[in-house]
């Protein structure tokens, strides 16, 4: 099977504190409409596609996990730094995320985080 281009899409509540939260964390915006708003990731801007519950779940052909009280998926972005992992910690919570664990190193050479955006969906931020 040859796939030209993955994407991820999410289910959110609210457009507009999904649009404000990944805006403030300094992700590129992709565009939205009355439907979704729509970030790039990383350097080979990797797209997350954020739907309205209501419009993703029934193109999904079954429910969405409550993404707060289970886990979907977990995405790692990748840190340059010790510095830049712990300046991203400060700049989720400013921004109204949840930080699911506090930056730490686990394993030799390698330091991150957790956290979750605010409908849930969680991150790692990870340095090695």
């Amino acid at each position: 099977m040859k796939t030209k281009k993955i994407w991820a899409n999410f289910s959110v509540q609210d457009l507009d504190r999904t649009t404000k939260f990944y805006k403030q964390l300094g992700f590129k915006h992709n565009g939205a409409s009355d439907q979704l708003t729509s970030f790039f990731f990383s350097d080979e801007n990797f797209i997350i596609h954020f739907f309205l519950r209501d419009i993703l779940e029934p193109a999904m052909k079954g429910p969405i996990i409550d993404s707060n009280v289970g886990n979907e998926i977990i995405f790692t972005l990748s840190a340059d730094s010790k510095e830049d992992v712990d300046q991203w910690e400060k700049e989720v919570r400013q921004a109204g995320g949840t930080i699911v664990s506090n930056p730490e190193e686990f394993g030799e050479g390698y330091y991150g985080f957790v956290f979750a955006d605010p409908d849930g969906h969680r991150f790692n931020v990870f340095q090695m």
